[in-house]
């Protein structure tokens, strides 16, 4: 029986249907079972339907150097 920590490593190939049938079916048993699971499976699969959706979008550059200033500070090195 799949574990909710291997369900969430089997998740991405779930929704991208790429697993093996067994592992479809473990995952969707999981799921038929376990509410918190099927939670982060739904939402999950509604944000990537809503992002398939969209226009890509260029980020602004004050944005995006504030986010490089971010992950520098928490990766303590230089991101560029």
């Amino acid at each position: 029986m799949l574990t909710c920590k291997d369900f969430l490593g089997w998740l991405n190939d779930y929704l991208d249907e790429t697993a093996d049938e067994e592992v479809k079916a473990q995952v969707k048993e999981h799921i038929t079972n376990c509410v918190n699971c099927w939670v982060v499976y739904d939402t999950t699969k509604k944000t990537l339907q809503v992002y398939k959706g969209m226009e890509p979008k260029e980020v602004p550059e004050a944005l995006r150097a504030k986010l490089l200033e971010a992950l520098s500070k928490k990766c303590g090195k230089a991101v560029g």
